[in-house]
Parts: C-alpha cells; sequence; structure tokens
C-alpha cells in the first residue's frame, strides 16, 4: 500500500536525506549532498531560514519501501518582500511513478492551502537564494557546486500534474581552449580606466572576512532586488552563506568593486567541490570523506561563478566585464579545465548577451514550475 508521511522523527529525517543515495545509485552524474550541511538546514534552530518561515517534510512509502520525498515550504519574507500569497515545494526526489509524485505533491498542497496561499512553486530548496529549479536540459554531465541535478522523468511527473513553466534558469559553460578572452586582455585596460573615476577591484580580504560579508550582503540585496522571486537575505541567512563559503572561497575569484572605498559591486566564483564529493560515498565526512575534501581540494579542475552584481548607477561601466576578465585570467593562470556561469534568468538580456559574446555555451537549463491551487 501507498502512503505519504510527515517526517517527524530524527529518523525520519536521517531516510529524508539519504533517500536520493538509493534513488540515484546506478546515476554516474549524481552527487551526493553533504549530509551535516543537509540536516541543518533541515533543522529548525540551525538554519535560520526556519526563524521566519515554516516547512513540513513528507516521505513516499510504497509498503515498507521508501519511494518519495518532499517539502512544503511557506516563505513568509518571499510573499512579505513580493507582495504575494505563494506556497514553495522542494526537494522533490520520487521514482517513476505518476501515482507515487501525485500523492506527495497533494500532501504538500494540502498543507500550503491551509496556509492560504493561491500557487505553489517549485523545485525550490528553499528560496531562489539556495539550489532551485529542476533540471530540462543538460543530463549529460553532473551538476557543479550547489546545483540540482535530477532524472528527466522528474519533467513528464510534474507536467501531468498540472505545473506549467514559471521561468528557465540558464547555465552557461566555458571551455578553457575555447573560450573569447576579449574581456581577460581588456582587463588592465578596463581596470586603469575605472581607477581614474575612483573605481577599484580587489580581491576579498580574508582575514577582515566578517566586514567585508556585511558589505557584500547589502550589494546582493540591492544588485539583485529586480530578479523574478528574489527576496531579500537576512543578515542572519548571509551570514550562515558566508561562514559555508568561507571553507572553500578563492580571493583569486572573490572580487570586489569599491568607488572611493565604497563598495559597488562584487563577484564570486567557487571551485567546483562536487568534483570530490562525488567520491564522498552517502555525503559522510567520516571517518574518511574529510581526508578527501582536505587532500582533493588542489586538483578541483573547474569552478562556477556563482554571483556577479553590480548597483544601479554604477551598470555598464565595464565592471562586469572587468569581473569576468579577471576571473578568466586567474581561471587560465591556475590551469583549470571549464567555468560555469549559472544561474541567469532566461530574460536577463544583458548577461545573457554578455556571456554568449564571451564565447560561454549555454549547456544546462533549469526550470521553476508553478500552478494555482
Amino acid at each position: 500500500m501507498k502512503r505519504v508521511l510527515p517526517v517527524d522523527t530524527k529518523q525520519q529525517l536521517k531516510a529524508f536525506i539519504d533517500f536520493p543515495h538509493a534513488l540515484y545509485k546506478d546515476d554516474p552524474h549524481y552527487v551526493p549532498e553533504l549530509y551535516m550541511a543537509q540536516k541543518d538546514l533541515l533543522t529548525p534552530g540551525k538554519h535560520p531560514f526556519h526563524d521566519h518561515s515554516e516547512v513540513q517534510l513528507y516521505l513516499a512509502y510504497d509498503g515498507d519501501k521508501l519511494v518519495g520525498r518532499i517539502a512544503a515550504i511557506l516563505n513568509n519574507n518571499h510573499n512579505a518582500f513580493n507582495n504575494s500569497r505563494d506556497g514553495f515545494f522542494g526537494f522533490f526526489d520520487c521514482v517513476n511513478d505518476g501515482e507515487v509524485a501525485s500523492m506527495l505533491i497533494q500532501k504538500a498542497q494540502q498543507w500550503l492551502l491551509a496556509k492560504q496561499v493561491t500557487t505553489m512553486i517549485g523545485p525550490v530548496n528553499f528560496s531562489t537564494n539556495e539550489t532551485c529549479g529542476l533540471l530540462v536540459e543538460g543530463f549529460e554531465s553532473s551538476p557543479v557546486a550547489m546545483m540540482p541535478y535530477n532524472y528527466s522523468y522528474y519533467i513528464q511527473l510534474l507536467e501531468k500534474l498540472g505545473f506549467r513553466k514559471k521561468v528557465d534558469l540558464l547555465a552557461y559553460q566555458f571551455l578553457s581552449e575555447g573560450y573569447n578572452d576579449k574581456a581577460a586582455r581588456m582587463a588592465t585596460a578596463l581596470r586603469e580606466r575605472l581607477a581614474q573615476k575612483g573605481i577599484i577591484i580587489r580581491p576579498i580580504n580574508l582575514k577582515n572576512y566578517k566586514q567585508e560579508a556585511e558589505s557584500l550582503r547589502e550589494i546582493y540585496n540591492s544588485a539583485w532586488d529586480k530578479n523574478l522571486g528574489f527576496v531579500p537575505m537576512t543578515p542572519k541567512e548571509f551570514d550562515y552563506m558566508a561562514k559555508d563559503l568561507k571553507l572553500i572561497v578563492d580571493p583569486d575569484f572573490c572580487l570586489i568593486a569599491e568607488h572611493n572605498g565604497k563598495v559597488i559591486g562584487f563577484s564570486l566564483a567557487i571551485p567546483d567541490i562536487n568534483q570530490i564529493l562525488k567520491k564522498i560515498k552517502r555525503g559522510r565526512l567520516l571517518p574518511t570523506g574529510i581526508f578527501k575534501l582536505l587532500l582533493l581540494r588542489k586538483k578541483i579542475t573547474a569552478v562556477r561563478i556563482i554571483a556577479l552584481g553590480v548597483v544601479e548607477g554604477y551598470r555598464k561601466m565595464g565592471i562586469e566585464a572587468c569581473f569576468y576578465g579577471a576571473a578568466m585570467q586567474k581561471h587560465r593562470e591556475k590551469k583549470m579545465h571549464s567555468a560555469e556561469a549559472s544561474w541567469i534568468l532566461e530574460n536577463n538580456v544583458l548577461m545573457n548577451q554578455g556571456l554568449l559574446k564571451m564565447g560561454a555555451t549555454p549547456y544546462k537549463k533549469y526550470r521553476i514550475y508553478e500552478k494555482a491551487i
């Protein structure tokens, strides 16, 4: 008998986190999430998202066998900022069974309806500030750091249940031998021109990381505020993310733009830690995973350009090109193989055109779905 149960115990939470390991055990492109990171993310009192919003997790069973999972998410900050009544679903994983998928979605929908929402959006884990989107194109390779992955049959499962496209998110790939490095060659001239206007580009100062992070949060919340579905990060949320990123950040790939000492933009690329996580069984750092993490970091051959933003009033001055140019120079110096710029909203004309001009190839597409409930 098939049934869906709420996650109420520590054992059920463990099963919720571990379910994808069994589901994707034969998929060579699957990358396990770190268990402790997922546990903290999903535990009230551990992750600051729970300070202002609500999450209910569910597990689907067919007899005694675990066959699916889902999270119903009420993001109060999103609704307040966007003046909306949206509900979300995330952490959706399911065997290829329409009945199981329907039962999971129905259970999440019932919970959301009780919260008086009118729209169901997903998958997002928990907002567009975390991993989001369903992979709909680009199943030929593993996801890079902090990007989702799923089987192709998920598309049919969700669309049969009435979900329709809300927006697509694009991922671009640069290959070391293929991209147009005009921006890299122009980086020096661009920096000199910006310096004449009092604008400098510098690497992040890890010795003053806390203060740097505070400045970057202000830029993040102002530079991205027009993006579809955006919700500002609280100080606690940004600090939590910054603390996690500090473990892997490379100052050569985290650049800050200042105008007369005032931070006006930043770009962040992170090493593709997924190249190591693929080798860490079931996402456990102990007993041996921690050593793989430490020993293999220098062998990472790719980066993900995760964020690049400039506040209004300073755009189209060449700062964005300078960020990309500097990142390309370091990428080449470190003899890396590839880079991914993700994700980019499909309707962000300026960013999409800029990436194409630099020789980037759109190679993965992620979709956020919605339906009225």
